[in-house]
């Protein structure tokens, strides 16, 4: 099934805000009804394919024939941009300006590498496509002219399994769902479970360096990746011989995050550990953002950690946003305070003893015990968010989500200096916002955010939000964030990246696509500014 074309995921999924939620909106944030339904699919105007005869004949020699390289309408809609929330807003009014001319299909390596090196000789840009999925401008280049969509659904396959070595090779175009249940059979997982995780894939798992909502215990992917096969214009790169090496630079970490500027990855060979025997969350309650990001540090810096461990801020905790399926019902969660989740994977004896202990230190931290009910609402509801961002905007408001990342001591810095920057700018384009943030994901030395922003969409909501963005932008470099912990660069935050990596970072960064991609055709403008 493909995603929802004009919104987030299943379509049977989206339900319609309370009256009570919409009724709030209107008096806290004066949000207003939208002016106009969004145009139906038939209803949009898509331009002819830009391709000559001769392109789209040596595109479908290359993934086996014409049936799959797709030009209709439906198709190259279903694959302009990603889902962020100005993408849905683009596409909700028909604007399909960068629009892909075709959509290839191939179904192996050898196939990506046909397809590449069909496009670099027609100066033909090509983005991979895996599951639609990306939020920060990955899947349309950042230059003019035609381009089509690598769809990598076809490569779908769990090619591996080493039971002793504890790893798996996965083509991908893989789902992660499917992936999860082709590893259960051999009895392994993952663990990877990040909020996209129902429709991206394994591909884009590694191409953005994605951090799912378990990373505290099963690590980010890119800590998960032992090898990976990249596909190139200029031909095939394999790395990744042994789980560690002092063979030179680790080049598995310079493709990973490489958002298909450097090549097209085809597999990767990631660890897996053994199907947890037992899962088990529950919820916190701290009575300030600061008090439980104190208790959050010193479970990640001295034990025992959790396999998930997220914090909301009072704000978060008061909307109920923590848990999105609980808005507008008596099962939000009473007022002040921050509230924290815990979950245990794992054996039955290892996960009893890492709660018992976490436990003591949530208590001594100043945290109050909650129970089971918060903990499995959370894990029961943790993909719903993108479906409440659907039904806001179609009440007319505006939702966006943005994160960053920084060491413990600037951590609290940061989140001033982010909520500042969003509600000033914001308020001053008469939009006042409601900023919500949570710590997602935490490590040894620091921690991500993760800020939601609602407010009205105002008279041009796209500029509106392009202009607090930036202003946020501007706040995490000032306070010492890095610009995106796991959403990616894409053409949304390249130009911050630029000055986060310094030049000389990204001049080598620039020698390496010029000796992969020599033509230009990867994903122009991703990542890596145009030369």
């Amino acid at each position: 099934m493909d995603m929802l074309w004009s919104g987030w995921g299943d379509p049977d999924r989206a339900t319609p805000l309370p009256d009570t939620v919409i009724g709030l909106l209107r008096d806290l944030l004066g949000v207003k009804p939208s002016a106009a339904a969004p145009v139906d699919l038939a209803e949009i105007a898509v331009p002819e394919p830009e391709l000559e005869p001769a392109a789209l004949n040596a595109l479908s020699a290359a993934v086996g024939g014409g049936r799959h390289v797709r030009i209709d309408a439906e198709t190259r809609i279903r694959h302009t941009r990603g889902k962020s929330t100005p993408d849905l807003l683009r596409i909700r009014e028909g604007e399909v300006d960068d629009i892909p001319a075709a959509v290839v299909l191939p179904s192996d390596h050898d196939e990506v590498l046909a397809v590449l090196r069909a496009c670099a000789q027609l100066g033909l840009a090509v983005v991979p496509f895996g599951g639609g999925t990306s939020v920060v401008g990955g899947l349309a280049p950042g230059r003019g002219g035609a381009f089509v969509a690598l769809d990598l659904r076809r490569m779908d396959r769990l090619l591996t399994v080493d039971p002793v070595s504890r790893t798996a090779t996965l083509q991908a175009g893989l789902r992660a769902p499917r992936a999860e249940a082709l590893l259960a059979e051999h009895g392994f997982t993952l663990g990877h479970f990040p909020q996209s995780y129902e429709w991206a894939t394994i591909g884009g798992f590694a191409a953005t360096r994605s951090s799912g909502q378990a990373s505290a215990g099963y690590g980010r992917f890119d800590e998960m990746v032992l090898g990976l096969t990249l596909a190139t214009p200029e031909g095939t790169v394999d790395t990744g011989r042994a789980p560690r090496s002092a063979a030179g630079p680790d080049l598995r970490q310079l493709f990973l995050g490489s958002e298909g500027a450097f090549g097209v990855i085809t597999s990767v060979t990631v660890r897996v550990r053994p199907v947890p025997q037992i899962r088990f969350y529950e919820g916190w309650r701290f009575a300030s953002f600061e008090e439980g990001g104190a208790a959050l540090r010193r479970l990640a810096q001295d034990g025992p950690r959790p396999t998930v461990l997220r914090l909301s801020d009072e704000t978060e905790t008061l909307t109920g946003l923590a848990q999105p399926e609980a808005i507008g019902s008596a099962e939000t969660p009473p007022a002040g305070g921050c509230v924290a989740i815990a979950g245990y994977e794992g054996t039955v004896e290892g996960t009893a003893y890492r709660r018992e202990h976490a436990a003591a230190v949530l208590r001594e931290s100043g945290g109050t015990p909650l129970g089971t009910e918060p903990g499995e609402r959370w894990a029961h509801g943790r993909y719903s968010a993108p479906y409440l961002r659907d039904s806001l905007l179609d009440a007319g408001a505006f939702a966006e989500t943005l994160e960053t990342a920084a060491f413990w001591s600037r951590v609290p810095g940061l989140y001033a200096a982010v909520r500042d920057a969003l509600t000033t700018t914001l308020t001053e384009a008469g939009t006042p916002p409601l900023v919500m943030c949570h710590i997602s994901h935490v490590y040894e030395n620091g921690a991500s955010l993760y800020f939601t922003v609602v407010s009205a969409q105002g008279e041009d909501p796209l500029a509106i939000w392009t202009r607090a963005k930036h202003a946020a932008n501007e706040a995490i470099l000032a306070a010492g964030g890095t610009i995106t912990h796991h959403h990616g660069v894409g053409t949304d935050h390249r130009d911050w990246y630029v000055r986060e990596a310094g030049a000389l970072a990204v001049g080598a960064l620039g020698a390496v696509k010029r000796c992969v991609d020599p033509a230009g055709v990867l994903s122009p403008g991703v990542l890596l500014p145009l030369d």
